[in-house]
C-alpha cells in the first residue's frame, strides 16, 4: 500500500502562551514535525503585543477579523480583515493589537516558525 499524499489536520497543536493569545499550529514543528513551512491560526486579545523580533523566515499574515498593527523597520502598517501582508526574513518587526476588539488571523511561515530563529528582543 502506498503512503498517503495528504495530512488532514483535526487537532492542531495549541501553543501554550501567557499573554492571552490563542495559537493553534496546524502544520509546523510542534504539530507535524514539518520544517519547510508552518501554518497557524491565531486570536490576539485587545491591547496585546509582542516584543520586537527579526525572524529568519518569511511570514505571511492573513487577517480574517479585526485588524493588526505591525511595526516594520520603524514604519507602522495596519492590516485589516480581508487583507494580507508578506514580511521577508531579516526584517525587524513588532506585532500588536492595540485596539479594543480581538484580532483573528492566520500565519504562514517559510521555513517553519521556530522559536530559535524568531530572534525576539528582550521586552
Amino acid at each position: 500500500m502506498s503512503e498517503k499524499k495528504y495530512i488532514k489536520q483535526t487537532k492542531p497543536f495549541i501553543v501554550p502562551t501567557t499573554d492571552g493569545k490563542l495559537i493553534e499550529e496546524h502544520f509546523g514543528h510542534a504539530s507535524t514535525r514539518t520544517d519547510a513551512f508552518s501554518v497557524a491560526h491565531m486570536v490576539a486579545p485587545p491591547h496585546w503585543s509582542e516584543p520586537h523580533q527579526t525572524p529568519d523566515f518569511d511570514e505571511i499574515t492573513i487577517v480574517t477579523r479585526g485588524r493588526k498593527l505591525i511595526e516594520i523597520n520603524g514604519e507602522e502598517v495596519e492590516v485589516k480583515a480581508g487583507e494580507t501582508i508578506l514580511i521577508k526574513a531579516g526584517t525587524r518587526i513588532r506585532y500588536a493589537n492595540p485596539y479594543d476588539e480581538e484580532t483573528e488571523y492566520w500565519s504562514v511561515c517559510i521555513p517553519a516558525f521556530d522559536i530559535n530563529s524568531v530572534n525576539r528582543e528582550d521586552s
